[in-house]
């Protein structure tokens, strides 16, 4: 009746023997998650410790670039921390243990004859082997260039970190996508939409005089996990930020992360040339509009040489673009990829487009606006694809424009900050959501055609890759508002630049930096991390339902909700009646199915063969409908949201069996916020199983406990009080 009891059981018993554990804690000292996974405490493996201490006694970064110094500072910093002693830096190779450089650099690096296997690694690659340098063992760094060197001083600090041993080294890392960025939804009030983590990093009315310290160790954590490049503005744009006096600012934050390998973007308004420029047109076709933009690309370019191009979105709700003048989203980029392609500037130009009017099937847009265009975009230009064809759900099929435009640069965009999966109070690790779309098979080219091998140029050999990610950083202290909303700006990384890595294996190394690398800490906190996915689809969205929660604030269920623009609101969307439930998007629906490559439009356009994950996106299935576990599609959907609220609770019990085994400060945060996610997911099953009853008008499945209060008190909240901090003080 409850899925995973067994386990629950067994963990209950082993919550008590945990308990004793409790005094440890007071050993321990308390953390403020400032440091993120950069934290290098010191090994507690005694053998562990011997072998570094023994392999490591000076560092040598050969070079003098401001990249190489903080690959040099990187190392000396974390060596120190983890060995529990002075690792200092050498101005020659002659003692030191660990020797890092590119071939042109260090006269060492080049002597060793690595020119062949650092050909295949690009600009961004690394080595790391254990070698002799004359007769002396050592740990040499090496790579193309010096972001490479970075990247790989990073990456042996990991090893030690996550207690890899350092014998027989021999690493060959190189990024699969080229362009790894966060999109910061940052306003110039420094307000942050869908931000849930304190307010903007960038401090504009401070800047370009006072640098905050918090900068340069935001760029360290994004170079620690290969992201190479930050959208500092919202896509919802205002032009004022390519005035002079912001671009100043702007150079000022390029100047600090420019050691880190970071680049800056912009955010451009599409109407900027009549906001800021007077002309009466923002027609892209317009000799003045083109002048303009060309002119005012000259202009940052030449205040940051690496200004890394303009994101856009146009024609998205109700943002300017080149279809108010009778123009097409090419034509539109293509003129702001004129204006920065002198300067090897790109243009992101985002593909979350739906018409003002009210469509039979809003998800059917992108594809229907953009898949025309493939091809007449230029080479400098990627059009940017969310994950899923609606908006960030807990669960959506991959969108199918992935595969659909082999002529046109796709780039993958995730939400990392949980705008639809409790934002920053429950606990949802999205490396499994993201590793789930990067893995599904579009068919484009046949099997085995991934989202992963669209976007990372395998399958079409694309000129330019990325993959963006809407970011969750703040200035709460913790950087993310909560410990473990870290775990998915981390897991973007590592996924950016390796899209086939495993969300599991992401989320070891990120337990081992973070917490601990004690076995009875990375088992349960691991266990919670892959099933924490899974258990808000079961709560929020089971079976392939979507967009229930609260309009506008998108917290909490409102599967009630029917004022407003219709494509707005959920009841659009769950489509609930006496027959059923669903979306119809077979071939007699919206034939949304119809966008997708064979076999998977036979399969998604049939309910028996629909996966039952998909089944409510793609069908409006009766409430009778016998589902595969033998349970009618009533019974069903109500065995997921109860099954949901129990993972949770498990999750409280994974949580409880560390204690003592993690400081107390950040375990009593964690604490706090299951519990705050325990009971909105009991909220979000009782409102939704009473809600869809009145539709369905058939019992309970015998044995499940009935909801606490009536669906009328439900309906009666008014949830978030507080939406920069949500939270529903109603339901405790």
């Amino acid at each position: 009746m409850i899925r995973r009891g067994v386990f629950r059981c067994a963990l209950v018993c082993s919550v008590s023997l945990a308990s004793l554990a409790g005094a440890q804690s007071s050993l321990l000292p308390n953390e403020d998650g400032y440091d993120l996974w950069l934290r290098y405490h010191r090994v507690a493996d005694a053998a562990r410790l011997r072998e570094y201490r023994a392999a490591i006694q000076y560092v040598f970064v050969d070079g003098r670039s401001p990249t190489l110094h903080a690959a040099r500072d990187e190392l000396t910093r974390g060596l120190s921390g983890l060995l529990g002693r002075a690792v200092p830096s050498e101005t020659h190779a002659v003692d030191a243990t660990i020797v890092a450089g590119t071939p042109e650099s260090s006269r060492a690096i080049a002597a060793l004859g690595l020119a062949k296997p650092l050909a295949s690694l690009g600009n961004d690659g690394f080595l790391i082997r254990s070698t002799n340098i004359g007769r002396r063992h050592a740990i040499v760094i090496a790579a193309n260039s010096d972001v490479g060197v970075l990247y790989g001083a990073f990456r042996l600090l990991r090893e030690i970190q996550t207690d890899g041993t350092l014998r027989d080294l021999s690493i060959a890392d190189a990024p699969k996508v080229e362009l790894r960025l966060l999109d910061h939804w940052d306003n110039l009030d420094r307000s942050v939409e869908r931000g849930y983590a304190g307010q903007s990093l960038w401090e504009w009315n401070q800047l370009p005089d006072s640098i905050d310290p918090r900068y340069r160790d935001y760029a360290r954590a994004n170079s620690s996990i290969g992201i190479n490049g930050a959208v500092l503005t919202n896509v919802n744009a205002d032009a004022r930020v390519l005035t002079a006096a912001y671009i100043a600012k702007v150079a000022a934050l390029a100047n600090v992360f420019r050691p880190y390998g970071v680049r800056v973007y912009l955010t451009a308004r599409f109407s900027a040339p009549i906001e800021l420029g007077g002309l009466k047109t923002a027609d892209p076709l317009d000799a003045g509009v083109r002048a303009w933009w060309k002119a005012k690309a000259d202009e940052i370019y030449r205040a940051i040489p690496d200004f890394g191009g303009f994101l856009v979105k146009a024609n998205s709700e109700g943002q300017p673009g080149p279809q108010d003048y009778h123009r097409s989203h090419a034509d539109g980029a293509n003129m702001l990829a004129d204006a920065v392609a002198p300067h090897h500037g790109i243009v992101m130009w985002r593909a979350f487009v739906y018409s003002n009017a009210v469509p039979t099937d809003r998800i059917k847009q992108a594809y229907d606006e953009f898949k025309p265009l493939d091809g007449q975009f230029r080479d400098n230009v990627l059009v940017q694809v969310k994950n899923g064809p609606l908006d960030f759900q807990p669960r959506e099929p991959f969108s199918p424009l992935f595969g659909a435009m082999p002529k046109t640069p796709l780039m993958m965009e995730f939400q990392i900050t949980k705008e639809y999966l409790g934002e920053d109070t429950h606990l949802v690790y999205l490396g499994a959501l993201e590793s789930e779309v990067l893995r599904a098979d579009t068919w484009a080219n046949g099997r085995g055609s991934t989202v992963a091998r669209v976007i990372d140029g395998e399958l079409d050999h694309y000129t330019h890759t990325g993959m963006a990610g809407v970011s969750n950083v703040g200035t709460d202290r913790n950087w993310t508002g909560s410990h473990f909303n870290q775990a998915n700006w981390y897991a973007f990384g590592r996924l950016a630049w390796n899209p086939a890595q495993s969300a599991a294996a992401i989320a070891d190394d990120w337990i081992r930096m973070t917490w601990s690398n004690d076995p009875s800490v990375v088992a349960p906190v691991e266990h919670m991390m892959l099933m924490s996915r899974e258990a808000v689809v079961d709560y929020m969205t089971p079976l392939g339902l979507a967009h229930i929660m609260g309009t506008n604030h998108h917290y909490g269920p409102m599967p009630w909700y029917a004022r407003g623009r219709p494509d707005w609101t959920p009841v659009y969307f769950h489509r609930a009646d006496s027959i059923g439930i669903g979306f119809d998007r077979a071939p007699a629906g919206s034939n949304a199915v119809a966008q997708y490559f064979p076999p998977l439009r036979d399969e998604f356009a049939n309910v028996d063969s629909t996966p039952e994950k998909y089944l409510l996106w793609f069908h409006h299935v009766p409430w009778t409908y016998r589902m595969r576990s033998g349970r009618t599609l009533w019974d069903e959907l109500v065995h997921h949201y109860y099954a949901g609220v129990d993972s949770v609770r498990l999750m409280q019990g994974l949580w409880e069996s560390v204690r003592g085994r993690v400081d107390s400060a950040r375990f009593a945060d964690v604490e706090g916020f299951l519990n705050i996610q325990e009971h909105e997911a009991a909220w979000w099953r009782d409102a939704a199983v009473l809600y869809f009853q009145t539709f369905s008008r058939m019992p309970l499945p015998a044995g499940l406990a009935p909801p606490a209060h009536s669906l009328a008190f439900y309906e009666s909240l008014r949830c978030p009080a507080d939406p920069r901090k949500p939270r529903c003080p109603a339901i405790y």
